[in-house]
């Protein structure tokens, strides 16, 4: 796995892409998951699996490759997710099982924080509650999951 993983980084280096992860089941199935910060092309995707085939024997294993970019559904798995996503709406459960909303902001090596609204009061009539905003601070070993909300308006 190390294996890949070296290849894979060696490769995305200077592309202005990313390693998410890389998994090898017993199976001999590699899945390679990359992003950028302006998406990843299927062509992107293309080059670095030629890239990683013409690396590996095929006469001494049997494998099965996959190249591709995370789901817009997936849990972010590394800090460039967070940092690709900043501004954004995201979800993020903690490690103690509460979920929050917000914007994701000034994401770090150590954490980020989300901004969330918080109700002030109740609307007068035909008009909504005003909303205040707060920041909550997460490091990183606070997180369970987080991902970004999709919305199509």
């Amino acid at each position: 796995m190390n294996n890949i993983e070296g290849l894979v980084k060696g490769y995305l280096s200077g592309k202005g892409l990313f390693m998410v992860a890389v998994r090898i089941s017993a199976a001999g199935k590699i899945t390679v998951l990359i992003d950028s910060n302006t998406g990843v092309t299927i062509e992107e995707c293309a080059e670095l699996s030629r890239y990683i085939e013409s690396s590996l024997d095929r006469d001494v294993e049997d494998y099965e490759l996959q190249v591709s970019s995370p789901g817009l559904d997936m849990p972010f798995l590394v800090i460039e997710q967070y940092r690709k996503n900043q501004g954004r709406q995201v979800e993020v459960i903690g490690t103690d099982g509460n979920k929050n909303r917000g914007i994701l902001k000034n994401v770090t090596d150590g954490g980020f924080e989300l901004e969330v609204p918080v109700k002030t009061g109740k609307g007068t009539k035909g008009k909504a509650a005003e909303q205040e905003t707060t920041d909550i601070s997460f490091n990183y070993e606070q997180v369970k999951s987080a991902r970004e909300i999709v919305t199509f308006k």
